[in-house]
C-alpha cells in the first residue's frame, strides 16, 4: 500500500517534540472543514487507537487513521521554517487546491 514519504527533517522535529512531551507519536488526521472543504490536523499522542497505521522514520513515530490516509496516501510530510512561522506541511498530490497556510485542501 503507497504511504506517507516522511523527510528527515520531519523525523527529527517528531523525535525533538516527543522528548520534550509524555506524547511520544505525531497523530495526523484529516476532517472535514477549514476554508477548502478538508482540514489536517496534528496533535501529539501516546496511545495506539486499534485501527491506527503506523508509519516510522528514524525511530519518528506518525499514527494515522485509515480514512484520513485514504485521503492523504502518496504525500510528503516535512517540517519548515519560514516567514509564517515553524510548523509541519504536508504536500498531497491528490489536493486540487489549498489555503494559504497549507491547514487544509479539496479533492
Amino acid at each position: 500500500m503507497e504511504s506517507l514519504l516522511v523527510t528527515n527533517t520531519a523525523a527529527k522535529k517528531i523525535l525533538e517534540l516527543s522528548k520534550k512531551k509524555e506524547k511520544k507519536m505525531l497523530r495526523i488526521s484529516v476532517t472535514g472543514g477549514g476554508c477548502q472543504g478538508f482540514q489536517y490536523n496534528l496533535d501529539m499522542e501516546d496511545k495506539l487507537e486499534k485501527k491506527d497505521i503506523v508509519i516510522k522514520k528514524n525511530n519518528a513515530v506518525i499514527i494515522i487513521d485509515k480514512n484520513s490516509l485514504n485521503l492523504i496516501k502518496g504525500s510528503e510530510i516535512d517540517f519548515v521554517e519560514d516567514l509564517i512561522g515553524s510548523r509541519f506541511k504536508i504536500n498531497n498530490p491528490k489536493a486540487t487546491s489549498s489555503c494559504g497556510c497549507g491547514a487544509s485542501f479539496s479533492l
